[in-house]
């Protein structure tokens, strides 16, 4: 099977129109009638992105906050989404879910399709927004000289996620879990952060690996200070929390001495570019190091 970066790497021969970004980026960014469109698409498929014992209200909720996360990080305003369905068990509680997320961030939905077939189930959903400002932050902004932050603790969706997975039925509160099961796409920060930074993307596949790739797209060295990021795990779990994933939180860089309109975590340092891409703690990856979740 193609790996997820050689197949998006034979991708951008055909995704040649400037709104795919050369798709080094979260979303598109497509200027039409006047106006500035973010899209994006995100998809999820049972046993990989959730449990199959999950409830699918929950299910719901993720698909569609990872879809707007992808607008946080452009500064966008949501305008509405597409759904594709695949229908099966607990229909019900995914449009209970669906529901409740939509009405929880103000957001239409607009269409999509619904199909039905065999094996694990997997659901799709296009977000759709404009931006707030412009230019619309992207990944390949960071310069040298600035320094990179986040807005809260990673670690969260690994820990509830490794709850749920060892769990007995009904021995955990839904706060232990929530984290991985039902995140919150920082829409608010995003805007406001939008006019102030350098370069901005969610931590969606681990913030290392994410750090590494805005560093890579913007053809700089990034230096991660560990001890400097927030976790919400143990600390003797703090590596595994830098790569996990699906916290949601805002990765930004921005300049040194530009006050930030929102609280964030100062992480680390923007430097010329080097043989790495990333540093941690000042030295290169080991070779194996995948750094986060890839496919």
């Amino acid at each position: 099977m193609t790996s997820e970066s050689a197949f998006i790497q034979q991708l951008r021969a055909i995704a040649t129109h400037p709104a795919a970004r050369g798709l080094a980026d979260d979303t598109a960014v497509l200027e039409i009638g006047g106006e500035t469109l973010i899209l994006t698409h995100d998809a999820m498929v049972e046993n990989v992105h959730f449990l199959p014992q999950q409830d699918m209200a929950d299910v719901a909720w993720k698909l569609a906050a990872a879809n707007l996360s992808d607008l946080a990080a452009k500064g966008a305003q949501p305008v509405g989404v597409l759904l594709g369905y695949m229908l099966g068990e607990q229909d019900d509680r995914f449009l209970a879910g669906l529901a409740e997320v939509l009405d929880e961030y103000q957001v239409p939905l607009l269409g999509g399709d619904t199909v039905s077939g065999d094996g694990p189930r997997n659901f799709g959903m296009t977000a759709i927004g404009t931006a707030t400002s412009v230019p619309v932050p992207s990944r390949s902004g960071a310069k040298a000289g600035d320094a990179i932050f986040v807005t809260g603790p990673v670690g969260g969706a690994m820990v509830g996620f490794e709850a749920m997975r060892n769990a007995k039925s009904g021995s955990l509160s839904a706060e232990e879990t929530a984290a991985y099961r039902r995140p919150l796409p920082l829409l608010g920060a995003g805007q406001a952060l939008a006019p102030h930074v350098t370069a901005m993307m969610d931590v969606s596949d681990g913030l290392l690996l994410d750090a590494s790739r805005m560093a890579s797209a913007s053809n700089v060295t990034i230096n991660i200070e560990t001890s400097q990021v927030p976790i919400a795990a143990p600390e003797p779990r703090r590596s595994d929390a830098l790569r996990w994933g699906d916290d949601y939180q805002l990765l930004f860089t921005a300049n040194q001495e530009v006050a930030l309109p929102v609280a964030a975590h100062r992480i680390g340092s923007v430097l010329d570019p080097a043989r790495s891409p990333l540093l941690i703690n000042g030295s290169e990856p080991d070779p194996g190091d995948t750094l986060g979740y890839q496919h």
